[in-house]
Parts: structure tokens; sequence; C-alpha cells
């Protein structure tokens, strides 16, 4: 398990940091990677995560290895998802795993453990081993002036204080693996259920809407302010930009919905798969396909495609922007596309 740095510019390799050596390596679902958290920098410090393998924490500018955790363990059976997130001081880690789910949070300088929450057994006792796995990412919203992280695992999505980990409210809903992450806009929570498994019809998911001026349990109540349903197995974290979702479920279906009702507003059929999350950049919504296509719509209220581009290879990460440039790692690649 290794940490790259390239130069944004040209591209070079500059280091490629050997973190962490197994004896073995555990098992991982054929779209999987076991380098898929996404690192999380600030200034002067890159964090990484393998999850049962390792976290580490890195100097950016000489590429020192400032501490290392290889404690922390769950069997991820299908592969670790959960990217790491930063928090004031604290460097938020998600493990949920078939047989133990918890959320840790460790001292950014120095890796220690901050505080530690388990997940509620009662709602993960009655799934089967590969239903208790999830793969999410929390985030961080600003509620009347608190701020909760925003957690949603298999079976049940809960609020806590971010800086405690102390429960505030939840959601409980599904029997199987979460794997978008939550997201949030003009004080509202949106994120798609676990598995529904009803007794004479097809699984399906749900995403929700949630006012998280709560506590205790909200399922029934009237914080729920929507809900439609979906396709299961939905990999990526929609788009949320001036109260319009956009997204893209598992079976090719693009959706764009009016974030505050809930109503799409239009809806069109892709040819692929697009397991990575879409991302917004100077009025624009980027979708890449696993097959390594780029769609490129202007935000909006109505569909309209400016673009489709294509790469060689399959491709599954997110892409990033910055300085004016897409950064897209396929299987083969990391490519900047922009100005020079």
């Amino acid at each position: 398990m290794s940490g790259i740095c390239v130069d944004f510019k040209t591209g070079k390799l500059l280091y490629d940091i050997l973190l962490f050596k197994q004896d073995s390596i555990y098992g991982k679902h054929s779209v999987n990677s076991y380098a898929t958290p996404t690192p999380c920098i600030e200034h002067g410090f890159v964090y990484l995560n393998f999850g049962s393998s390792g976290t580490a924490c890195i100097n950016s500018e000489n590429c020192q290895i400032i501490w290392k955790r290889d404690d922390l363990k769950c069997d991820h059976m299908q592969g670790t998802g959960s990217s790491p997130m930063l928090y004031k001081d604290l460097l938020i880690l998600h493990y949920e795993g078939t047989d133990h789910q918890f959320i840790v949070a460790l001292n950014k300088k120095s890796g220690v453990t901050v505080w530690k929450s388990e997940r509620p057994q009662e709602y993960y006792d009655r799934l089967s081993p590969v239903g208790k796995k999830a793969y999410v990412t929390p985030i961080v919203v600003n509620v009347d002036g608190k701020d909760l992280l925003i957690s949603n695992g298999a079976a049940v999505c809960i609020a806590y204080e971010v800086e405690t980990g102390k429960e505030v409210w939840r959601f409980i809903q599904g029997e199987d693996s979460t794997i978008a992450m939550p997201f949030a806009e003009n004080g509202v929570v949106y994120f798609y259920t676990s598995f529904v498994n009803p007794p004479d019809g097809e699984k399906y998911i749900e995403m929700v809407a949630i006012d998280p001026r709560a506590s205790g349990d909200i399922t029934k109540t009237d914080k729920v302010l929507w809900r439609i349903k979906s396709p299961i197995l939905q990999l990526l974290t929609p788009l949320i930009k001036d109260g319009i979702i956009y997204t893209v479920d598992s079976r090719n279906n693009l959706t764009v919905i009016d974030a505050k009702s809930g109503i799409p507003l239009y809806t069109k059929k892709l040819k692929n798969k697009f397991n990575s999350s879409p991302v917004y950049a100077g009025g624009k919504v980027y979708f890449t396909s696993v097959k390594g296509e780029t769609l490129v719509l202007k935000a909006g209220r109505t569909l309209e495609i400016l673009s489709e581009n294509k790469l060689p290879g399959d491709l599954f990460a997110t892409p990033a922007i910055a300085q004016n440039s897409i950064l897209i790692r396929n299987e083969f690649s990391l490519y900047r596309i922009g100005n020079k």
C-alpha cells in the first residue's frame, strides 16, 4: 500500500512511498480496489486510508511519514470504500465490515483516538454478513449553529455530534449495504437508504430528504420531507447545486430532480453505467461513465448536453476539479485535462 505524489503541471512522479506491507490480502469486489478511499489534504499534510490495512499522515512538502495506524480493523469482505474526512483537528474514519461497524475520530496531528462510536447492533444483528457492510463517507452539516456528522450506514443513517461522536438522531430503513454519500444544501440533508425488500415485490432503495433539526428516531416523523424510489446498488453520490439534484441510477437513468419537492425535472436513458460521482464547475455538470466517457451538461432545469468525450480504459473514480483543470484517474493512468 503506497502513497504517490505527482507534479501537477507535468504529471511527473515525484514520490512513491511504501506505507503498509501485507502478509496476506483480503478479498474485494470486482469493481473495487485496494486503494478506493480518496485521500484528504490540507496545507502541509495529506491523509491516506486503506481500511484495515492502515491509515497514514504524510507531510506534503517532503513526503515524510508523520504517523501511521494499522490497529483499526474490520472484515471488509468486498473491499473498503469509505474515504477519510477532516473536521478541525479530527480525522474521521468509517469501518463498516461484516463483523464490526464503527466510526472513529483521530487527532489529525498525532493519530491518537479521540472518540469511537459503535453502530447500534439491534439493527445489524438481523442482517446477513454482507448486508452489514457499507462503503459510506460522511458529511458535516451545520444545524442551528451546531455541526453534525451525517453518516449513512447499512440499515440506519445517524447524525452524530461531530466533536464527541454522541448520537443526535437516526433514520432506520433497509437491510443491505449503502455506498453513496449523503449530500446537503439549504439546510436539508439527502441520502439513499439501504435495500428495502418487500414480501411481494422487487427490492428497491429510496432517496430521502431530511430536515436535520431533529432528535431521536425520526423515521416516521414529519422530518422526512419527501422520498423517491430508486433501483438498488446505487454507487455514485448525487450532485446538488442551486436547488437541483443530478444523479444517474444503477439502471443508467440520468435523473434531474427539484430538491425542494422531490419531483423529477427530466430523465434520460444512458447507454453505459456511471459509478463515479458527478462534479460541478463553471456552470457545467460532468458525469463520467465506467467506459471512460464524460457527459457534460449545462447546469439547469432543462436537459442541454454540451459535449461528450472519451478516454481509454475503464473508469470508476470520481474526477477532481483544481486550477481550471479536471483530474481523472482510470485503471491505467492519471490525466489532467485543462490549460497548461
